[in-house]
């Protein structure tokens, strides 16, 4: 059975009185054109319909939905099931100059989702499935609305093969979505981010042409045209078709365990690891206290866990060159049931829900940083936060290593002085603003794997200088109308503004 989209969370009120947290102008769309949408593929103007892909797993949407509201609703939402039927669609909005904003499992935590012009949602999860694969080359060819499990079970009975890409929301994300967000999996040390599994696109663009970027491996035909897209958050073009690296299924698993007494000896042995080349499934540090809150730790110790997969000579030799590192780092041996216990949890959400209902202020910021700021830009954050009128907790972990830096994942959650929207929204944004422009100040990227979308907007031109103007006129020339997701990135919108 194949898997749909996830409601984050429930609405307070009845849908029928729902209304919008986003006020922008839309495009009014007339009965002839929404007649000629449904022609191209089913479609849809259903409150319910509409209300739900106004939205994503944004934290503060939360609030807004427990508060009867939605974020931002679009006109109609269409559910194409070929290439063909999205060109036509974009090329039916193109000449109505009505936005179209992409959509799949709407598991992004930023509002990248949402139409923030209102316009079509092109829903793609009826554009699902594996197409075809390449046994020998690795190669799997899959539409970009089909689920992670949907994916993995399938390529894992009939051919033994893996793509090796687990985030968090993998139960409940598309293969467009993690290429659209440029995420990464839990076990991205082993197998890359998606950047590193994506071998080339089938994109629909603004004007309803259909391209193709390639699927020869190493390229050097020019600029790489798949990794423009990858990240894009369907603002640059639709991803039709995808055509992914996958490997053999791992024969063996093993793991390991650790304690150190500081943050920077933990780190210092995964950096020792990586750049001897041990680069393990997972290789996840833990602060003191998320080290006591999910490991079992008294509050003085960090916890690094350790998981690979493969075949056994390397992944022993993998362990052995990461176990060498620790103990060289005065690191303890710990019982590798931490390991088990983070593998059956790993994915639960639960805690964003009932803290949510519970009127705290609750979310996560991922960002990376090379090595050696690594423990400047951790301490600086959760200091940053904790400064913040209602800050409760800032804790952080490290989830993700490369040859020259690492993901520092960031939880913090806030307590409003009063219960009240506004207030919420107030200690949200002050929290947000302390860590994101304390990360990017200690030298850390604007963000890993989560994305941009409408959270993170407003820290573009300072995260990327000059270059944001590059984006922009690439935005501009492969958009002149600007239908494609408008109003991201920070890019101006000739559609208006928006304000939160």
């Amino acid at each position: 059975m194949t898997i749909k989209s996830t409601s984050p969370i429930e609405f307070l009120n009845a849908v029928d009185s729902v209304t919008d947290r986003i006020q922008t102008v839309a495009t009014e769309l007339s009965p002839e054109f929404l007649s000629s949408l449904s022609k191209v593929c089913p479609s849809s103007t259903s409150t319910s319909d509409l209300v739900e892909h106004a939205r994503d797993w944004w934290p503060l949407a939360m609030h807004w939905s427990l508060n009867g509201m939605t974020t931002r609703r679009p006109g109609a939402v269409c559910r194409p099931t070929s290439t063909k039927q999205v060109s036509e669609v974009v090329s039916l909005c193109s000449k109505h100059s009505v936005p179209v904003t992409v959509s799949g499992g709407r598991s992004g935590v930023c509002g990248a989702a949402v139409p923030l012009f209102s316009g079509v949602v092109i829903d793609t999860t009826d554009l699902h499935g594996v197409v075809s694969v390449d046994q020998l080359s690795g190669l799997i060819e899959v539409l970009p609305g089909t689920f992670g499990p949907d994916l993995e079970n399938e390529i894992n009975a009939k051919y033994e093969l893996t793509v090796g890409h687990f985030p968090q929301s993998f139960d409940i994300s598309t293969v467009g979505g993690w290429i659209g967000s440029r995420g990464a999996g839990q076990f991205s040390t082993r197998y890359g981010k998606i950047d590193d599994m994506v071998a080339g696109l089938e994109v629909v663009l603004a004007d309803g042409s259909i391209i193709l970027t390639g699927t020869e491996p190493a390229g050097a035909a020019g600029p790489n045209l798949t990794s423009l897209f990858i990240g894009s958050e369907g603002t640059l073009g639709i991803i039709t078709k995808v055509w992914l690296r996958a490997h053999p299924l791992p024969t063996c698993t093993k793991k390991a365990a650790f304690r150190f007494t500081t943050f920077a000896a933990a780190v210092e042995t995964m950096r020792t690891a990586i750049r001897y080349g041990a680069t393990p499934a997972v290789l996840r540090l833990y602060d003191e206290r998320e080290s006591k809150r999910s490991h079992g730790g008294d509050g003085t110790t960090c916890t690094l866990l350790v998981l690979d997969e493969g075949v056994e000579i390397l992944v022993d030799a993998t362990l052995k060159i990461v176990g060498q590192a620790a103990l060289d780092n005065h690191g303890e041996i710990a019982d590798t049931q931490l390991v088990d216990n983070w593998l059956s949890h790993r994915n639960d959400t639960s805690g964003l829900q009932i803290l949510s209902k519970k009127g705290f202020v609750i979310d996560t910021m991922e960002v990376a940083v090379a090595w050696s700021r690594v423990n400047q830009v951790a301490d600086s954050v959760k200091s940053s936060i904790m400064q913040v009128t209602g800050a409760r907790s800032a804790t952080c972990h490290i989830s993700h290593s490369y040859t020259d830096g690492a993901c520092i994942y960031f939880t913090f959650v806030g307590e409003p002085r009063d219960k009240d929207l506004a207030s919420i929204e107030l200690t949200y944004s002050q929290i947000w603003d302390a860590a994101q422009n304390s990360a990017l100040q200690a030298g850390a990227n604007l963000t890993h794997h989560h994305g941009v979308g409408i959270n993170r907007a407003k820290y573009m031109k300072r995260a990327l200088g000059s270059a944001h103007g590059v984006l922009a006129s690439i935005k501009n020339v492969l958009d002149p109308q600007d239908i494609l997701n408008p109003g991201k990135f920070g890019i101006a919108s000739k559609r208006g503004e928006y304000k939160i």
